[in-house]
């Protein structure tokens, strides 16, 4: 079943008083990469109140799904590359009617984690943004792979990603030690989110900021 969500960041966050507005195509009975995860309304927000930060930077959004993170930093000026699975063309083509309902100029991508093609060559983000990407462990070193190589290949990059804090932050530890990263911010998701947002979301949610250690990559 197809639907539609709309997203209100600014103002009160609402219907009648916002600053922005962003229209998201959902089907719940398709694909996980269809519908809006708690995660990604959480970092969308995030995005939005860094808005300054992210108006003239590249984005990649990795797992973009329904792609509401990205389309909110198209919004606010940034130059966005959203990727989902290379295979999952049914995901691609709904970024890509997402972004025409938003009039959202982005570049709509396949990037398998752990591919190495042409298209994670080309990238050079300073900010890499993911959310609820770390949800099956099977994928979590390809996932920090490509993460890697894209903070390697553009100096000073960012990677910023929300997930459920299932079994504390001892993995994501594990993971940013076992890659050569570390974090540099980590915060409660619901820390920043207006209370309109808050009350109709669930879980435990963690926002961090994560970076090359460079002591680990000389």
């Amino acid at each position: 079943m197809t639907t539609m969500s709309r997203h209100y960041f600014g103002g009160s966050a609402s219907e009648h008083h916002h600053d922005l507005r962003v229209d998201i195509i959902e089907n719940i009975e398709e694909d996980y990469g269809m519908f809006v995860w708690p995660c990604s309304v959480i970092l969308a927000e995030y995005v939005w109140q860094q808005r300054s930060r992210f108006s003239a930077s590249r984005v990649v959004e990795l797992g973009a799904g329904t792609s509401l993170p990205g389309l909110v930093a198209a919004k606010v000026g940034a130059d966005v590359t959203l990727t989902d699975i290379a295979q999952n063309t049914e995901v691609l083509n709904n970024i890509r009617s997402i972004c025409a309902l938003n009039n959202a100029s982005c570049t709509v991508s396949g990037l398998t984690w752990g591919d190495w093609d042409e298209t994670v060559f080309d990238l050079r983000p300073d900010i890499i943004l993911g959310a609820d990407v770390l949800y099956d462990s099977a994928n979590f070193d390809d996932l920090f792979a490509t993460v890697t190589f894209l903070l390697e290949n553009s100096s000073g990059a960012v990677f910023i990603t929300t997930y459920h804090n299932r079994s504390g932050h001892h993995l994501i530890e594990f993971l940013m030690v076992k890659w050569g990263l570390k974090c540099l911010k980590l915060l409660d998701g619901f820390s920043f989110l207006p209370p309109c947002k808050a009350a109709s979301l669930q879980g435990n949610i963690q926002l961090v900021e994560i970076a090359l250690d460079k002591e680990k990559h000389k």
